[in-house]
């Protein structure tokens, strides 16, 4: 019986599903699809000895990843999105999971070029001048400031294993007694972003130590389900995970930094999108997303919201 199983969650994925599948073969499969309406359940039924739950709507990316978790009986779980595929065995990751004092660990993202994914692959935490430069579109006019650098771990030689921080989830194995301790992903993140940060802050913050290894490597599209996602639902999603892990995990003064930066940033990014586009929309889009974070400046928190089109 093999000791790591594998979830995959699922969006409108039918043209990257069967690759991502294909490179598991010989290990326990299960895909989690969120009411896709292309051909991914199709895919995935024509993969023998692949679980496949196809959801009836889409409840997020943590529920799905729970769901997923729950139905398949390994005591490792190796997190992959649809549009990621391995090309390497995965021994390694699993005994620097399985070490003494770990329960978390990743392998080493390329992109379509067999580059390392720089800037993605790895992160450290964001703190709360991280996010703020994020929203203000400081950290992409400048992506050279030291505050990103060191967000983006862009001082780091991907090629060199150790101890980590935050690796992208669309890589991401983690122990099933790790996922039990922690309650799973918090599925208040969405449907989507800023839920694999705070599950490895959250074991981080447990003591668990989290591993890299870059021998271990997968090739990822990136950005595939999201690119599905209508413009206005997809930043105002953004905002609001960026917002909900500022206002769990920071200190209330630094929240509330945060918040101003979002809205100034949002009067930006609305007065540049009104002239590119020649369009409301923007004004819009951008007027919810401050009108949120001015709540959470202050009443102190981030409510619940069902990300929908703007």
């Amino acid at each position: 019986m093999s000791r790591t199983g594998i979830v995959v969650v699922t969006y409108n994925s039918g043209d990257v599903i069967g690759a991502c599948l294909d490179s598991c073969k010989g290990l326990p499969v299960v895909v989690v699809d969120n009411a896709s309406s292309d051909s991914t359940c199709q895919e995935v039924r024509r993969r023998a000895g692949v679980t496949l739950i196809a959801n009836a709507a889409n409840g997020g990316f943590a529920a799905a990843v729970n769901q997923g978790v729950a139905r398949i009986d390994t005591d490792l779980i190796l997190l992959l999105n649809p549009d990621t595929r391995l090309e390497s065995a995965i021994d390694a990751l699993e005994s620097a999971c399985l070490e003494n004092g770990a329960g978390v660990a990743a392998g080493l993202l390329r992109d379509s070029d067999g580059c390392a994914q720089a800037g993605f692959a790895l992160r450290r935490y964001p703190t709360a001048a991280t996010l703020a430069l994020e929203v203000l579109g400081l950290n992409r006019v400048a992506p050279w400031n030291p505050w990103n650098r060191r967000y983006r771990c862009l001082d780091v030689d991907l090629s060199e294993p150790g101890v980590c921080e935050q690796p992208a989830g669309a890589f991401l194995m983690f122990r099933r007694d790790v996922w039990q301790r922690l309650g799973g992903f918090d599925t208040q993140f969405d449907p989507v972003w800023f839920e694999d940060v705070d599950f490895c802050k959250r074991a981080h913050d447990l003591g668990v130590k989290i591993q890299y290894v870059p021998e271990v490597t997968a090739r990822h599209q990136g950005g595939h389900s999201i690119a599905k996602m209508d413009w206005g639902s997809r930043e105002l999603c953004w905002y609001v995970s960026l917002l909900k892990y500022a206002y769990k995990h920071f200190r209330p003064y630094s929240c509330r930094g945060v918040s101003a930066a979002v809205v100034v940033g949002s009067l930006f990014r609305a007065t540049i999108g009104l002239i590119r586009l020649r369009s409301v929309r923007p004004i819009k889009v951008y007027a919810r997303v401050a009108g949120i974070a001015m709540r959470g400046f202050f009443v102190g928190r981030v409510g619940q919201l069902k990300c929908c089109v703007v």
